[in-house]
Order: C-alpha cells, then sequence, then structure tokens
C-alpha cells in the first residue's frame, strides 16, 4: 500500500483527501496544518507521495515543495490549490511538483495525478 502525507490548513480538506486516497488503496500517514509541519512530518514519516496545498500559514505550500525537493529530490507531491490560484501551477511544476489539482475537485481529478506518480 502506498503512503502519503496530506498537507492543508482545512482540516475538511484534509479529510476529504484523505477519504478519497484512502478508499482507494493508500495508506494516509499524517497530516500537516502548515509547510513548516508537511516539511518536518516528511522527514520523520517518509511518505510516498504527498499532498500539498499552496495557501497555508507559518510556510506555504510552494516553499515546502521547495525546502523537500533540497532534501529529497525523489520526491513526489501534488499541488493543490483553489481556483484563481492556476497562474501558480507552472511556478510549482518548475519547482519541482509531480502533480496539479485544483479546489473543488472531484475523485477522478485526485486518481489521476496519483496515477501519473508512476506508482500503477
Amino acid at each position: 500500500m502506498k503512503t502519503v502525507l496530506i498537507a492543508d490548513d482545512a482540516i475538511f480538506m484534509r479529510k476529504v483527501l484523505g477519504d478519497i486516497l484512502q478508499k482507494n488503496g493508500y495508506e494516509v500517514v499524517g497530516e500537516a496544518s502548515n509547510g513548516r509541519e508537511a516539511v518536518e512530518k516528511y522527514l520523520l514519516l517518509k511518505p510516498e507521495f504527498v499532498t500539498m496545498d499552496i495557501t497555508m500559514p507559518v510556510m506555504d505550500g510552494v516553499e515546502a515543495l521547495k525546502v523537500i525537493k533540497k532534501i529529497d529530490s525523489n520526491c513526489k507531491i501534488i499541488m493543490v490549490s483553489a481556483l484563481g490560484q492556476e497562474d501558480m501551477k507552472l511556478d510549482c511544476i518548475r519547482a519541482g511538483a509531480k502533480g496539479y489539482i485544483v479546489k473543488p475537485f472531484r475523485e477522478g481529478d485526485v486518481l489521476e495525478q496519483v496515477k501519473k506518480l508512476n506508482f500503477l
């Protein structure tokens, strides 16, 4: 079972993503409510991939992505953004994100991005 860390400042979004991923055979090994916590939990838990919200307190998702990529260049991170932040997509991909999901999303949107990580 592939492991995932979910980073989002909204409890509801962590729950929605967690439910989708668990229902489809992924194990949620941790959750983070800000970018700094995401970096710390990534180092501690070593998940096989991360879903990372862009807009979070303390450290935003883009900065957390960059920090994690410096530590582990092979990390697999899917960025999650709100409508209106689509202009961030290219910046995230350039920084090393492996996928990008726009809220509100459907289950199929999430699974499509996870499948692109080449686990299947």
